[in-house]
């Protein structure tokens, strides 16, 4: 069951009645976990079970860990919670790539070894909510935090259906507070998520799934290699895909959490509009780039312990990062070049930063024009199945083309690409210091309305291809 589908549209109604219904708030929240595994259970309801297991043993292992005397105890029941919790991931994620680089391995030192291929099926959005529910155990760990005294508090946390699947990860201490006491949302509230949902399925079905991502599917996925112009169209067209693909599903989420009357954080601030990659990644994914700062960056000594081992912590947590998207070493390099850019940034400013005064608007632009050029490039590895289609890419954008490259792109979808992908970073440039509802408020109510109503028509009467959100595979 996916946001933009007319299933999603007819369960979504049913929860909003009954979550209005005038029944005990423990009932409402009771509603909202069956309602949270069937939304679950529509993709594969056998793997409802993995949710109960990590719910089960993080709402146990934390308490052990809250009341153990000695460290060694804290750390024997936080371990049994990175063995439980890691282990489903790695087994479901990484078990075949695993394996193969092990096949791949032994036949380079001239062993020969053949496995059979397990059949292994991902689960929908294990990779989000393994990592919520050991934010939670980590926060009791590191003593942010006290175990929930609620099960039926503690297990929403974990299901609660408008972020399951695809984020944004939500702690504990954004979620949990929220359930001590009824939640309801006020009509301008509803008015408000319903838009915020109607603005997540624009980006979706018009712009990433209807102008972009046939570009993308041409240079990327077919059997003819890019000239340099087809290249980049399709590079960028996959940039603004990635952006409006998972912003809108982080758009819906917040919109439909908001209509039930909880709010869940902003996963995406004007990302294209950053200046530099620090500032990229506290503006891109924010939920998964905070999540390893706190759980992975300090906690390595994050730059507290000079400038090699910053730039060491840096590269590892990036590289991590990487491999959180998908079991593929194109993602682990993708994560790879992000660390370099941040080290590189780092060095740079320390090397500038006295020499270099105040940085005017024009520069700042230019800045901008420049990281997001930068983060183009390794757009081509997160896409590219294989380091040969991602190293074909990567050299026709910078002018070398094989023999039988060829233009893939017409000049029609050049120009939809161009004034799209332009159309967004202007967008995140006007929005870069401020809010969508800053800028709602000052509109007149009558050219907002105008503007849901042109997206709600264009979301209902856009032809092409239905296709899941791309975050689903992670």
């Amino acid at each position: 069951m996916i946001f933009n589908s007319f299933t999603f549209l007819a369960f979504f109604a049913v929860v909003l009645a009954l979550h209005n219904l005038p029944l005990p708030w423990r009932w409402k929240k009771i509603n909202l976990i069956g309602a949270s595994y069937l939304f679950y259970a529509a993709w594969n309801p056998p793997f409802v079970i993995l949710l109960w297991m990590s719910t089960i043993t993080d709402w146990f292992v934390a308490r052990r860990v809250d009341v153990a005397t000695s460290q060694w105890n804290r750390r024997g029941w936080l371990g049994a919670s990175l063995a439980v919790n890691l282990g489903l991931l790695g087994f479901f994620k990484y078990g075949t790539f695993l394996l193969d680089n092990w096949v791949a391995l032994l036949g380079s030192l001239g062993i020969p070894f053949t496995a059979a291929r397990p059949d292994i099926i991902l689960p929908v959005g294990i990779s989000f909510y393994t990592f919520q529910t050991l934010s939670y155990t980590l926060d009791i760990y590191f003593r942010r935090a006290r175990p929930c005294n609620s099960f039926v508090d503690f297990a929403l946390y974990v299901t609660f259906f408008p972020q399951l699947v695809a984020g944004p990860i939500v702690r504990s201490s954004q979620f949990l507070p929220q359930c001590s006491e009824p939640r309801g949302a006020s009509i301008p509230n509803i008015a408000w998520g319903m838009m915020l949902l109607v603005i997540g399925l624009f980006q979706k079905v018009v712009v990433a799934d209807g102008l972009l991502a046939p570009t993308v599917e041409w240079v990327y996925d077919g059997s003819w290699s890019p000239d340099t112009w087809s290249a980049w169209c399709g590079t960028l067209a996959f940039a603004g895909q990635i952006l409006c693909d998972f912003s809108g599903y982080s758009s819906c989420a917040i919109g439909v959490a908001m209509c039930l009357g909880f709010r869940i954080p902003d996963n995406f601030r004007a990302p294209y509009a950053a200046i530099g990659f620090a500032d990229f990644w506290r503006r891109w994914h924010i939920s998964l780039s905070s999540w390893l700062r706190d759980y992975l960056y300090i906690p390595l000594g994050g730059n507290r312990r000079g400038a090699r081992r910053t730039h060491v912590n840096l590269m590892l947590t990036m590289l991590i990062g990487g491999l959180w998207h998908g079991a593929s070493w194109t993602f682990v390099f993708w994560g790879g070049l992000h660390g370099l850019y941040l080290v590189a940034e780092r060095i740079l400013r320390r090397v500038f930063a006295s020499r270099v005064g105040p940085v005017g608007p024009p520069m700042r632009f230019v800045l901008m024009i420049v990281t997001f050029v930068l983060v183009c490039f390794t757009w081509v590895f997160f896409r590219a199945k294989t380091f040969e289609n991602s190293f074909v890419v990567f050299a026709a954008m910078l002018g070398t083309t094989l023999d039988n490259a060829r233009p893939l792109i017409s000049t029609l979808n050049s120009w939809i690409v161009l004034l799209t992908v332009a159309a967004i970073v202007a967008s995140h440039w006007l929005l870069r210091d401020t809010s969508l509802e800053q800028i709602v408020e000052r509109l007149p109510w009558w050219l907002t309305a105008l503007a849901i109503a042109l997206m709600t028509m264009f979301i209902f009467t856009m032809p092409g291809e239905d296709r899941a959100f791309i975050y689903f595979q992670f």
